[in-house]
């Protein structure tokens, strides 16, 4: 399948998200204020939040997809990354909102526990797992920072919907069994809700900044570059060795010493190999760029590059 097809996918799945959330958003909110339920109400302002992310995933998308430009040489592929960063920010706030509200509900005389609102919370419990598993399938195909953190949005979301139906539920049996204790099961389910949507928001976020601030790729992935680059028999020394993601793409910074005595037209077919098949064998790299070191005879071969 082609890049533009790709294109599609994810621009229908971010579509998908927007609607399901803002759809969500006021029913959760409805339902939550007539029925009294601090979970439930709790987790649609967190929808509402979700709104704000999905539509700046939305344009982030359309815009990384640009090509480079003469201000933006290397392409706008960080523009996503930007947007995981804000849904990172949303997810925080959105946790901090929810453990005040719940606080606040577990010190005040709990509210009846609706069949609606438990209702309520089922669907988006089912709904929410159903467009974790499209969205994160589709962002990891694609290698799309804005889907993928908005696919961990909607898992934030399963997680504060399965303790809403948990919370409610225990209301409901308390309520039906007298026994007021367990009345108390939305706002502390509220506040366990809470924590995971700021597990979540933590992990979007150093993610994010790490690209944002240019850490370099794993380990593992430098390791089959340098693999890559001993397979070109011309290539005497790796002299440096550095890889950044940027956003879907990933740039790939080498500095090789080649036989000091080949001529420059040379030395431009056999850079342009290897950086052909550096691409060839990682879709995910969008550029690779090569400097040229003179080698000659009794230097050192092949040592450990610096990077």
């Amino acid at each position: 399948m082609n890049s533009s097809a790709h294109s599609v996918q994810s621009l229908i799945a971010i579509w998908v998200s927007l609607v399901s959330n803002i759809f969500l958003t006021i029913i959760k909110i409805l339902v939550g204020y007539l029925f009294h339920s601090p979970v439930l109400l709790a987790d649609g302002f967190h929808n509402a939040g979700d709104v704000v992310a999905s539509a700046a995933a939305l344009t982030s998308m359309r815009f990384s997809k640009r090509p480079p430009d003469d201000d933006h040489p290397y392409g706008h592929g960080k523009a996503e990354v930007i947007s995981s960063a804000l849904v990172g920010l949303i997810l925080g706030a959105a946790a901090i909102y929810i453990a005040i509200e719940a606080i606040a509900a577990i010190f005040e005389k709990p509210a009846a526990a609706s069949v609606l609102a438990l209702f309520t919370a089922i669907i988006s419990l089912v709904w929410k797992q159903a467009l974790y598993f499209y969205t994160i399938r589709i962002g990891k195909k694609e290698n799309s920072k804005g889907l993928i953190a908005t696919a961990y949005d909607h898992l934030a979301d399963v997680y504060a919907s399965l303790a809403a139906v948990i919370g409610i539920g225990l209301g409901l049996i308390g309520t039906h069994f007298d026994i007021p204790i367990l009345s108390y099961g939305d706002p502390v389910a509220g506040l366990i809700v809470a924590v995971l949507v700021l597990r979540l928001a933590v992990h979007i976020g150093k993610e994010a900044l790490d690209i944002l601030m240019e850490k370099t790729v794993s380990e593992v992935r430098l390791t089959e570059f340098q693999q890559l680059i001993r397979q070109t028999p011309e290539v005497k020394r790796i002299d440096r060795l550095r890889a950044r993601e940027h956003g879907h793409y990933v740039l790939v910074d080498i500095r090789v010493s080649l036989p000091g005595d080949l001529t420059i037209q040379q030395g431009h077919d056999i850079t342009s190999k290897l950086r052909n098949a550096i691409k060839d064998a990682n879709p995910d790299v969008g550029e690779v760029l090569i400097h040229v070191n003179p080698w000659y005879p009794g230097e050192d071969a092949l040592p450990k590059p610096h990077i």
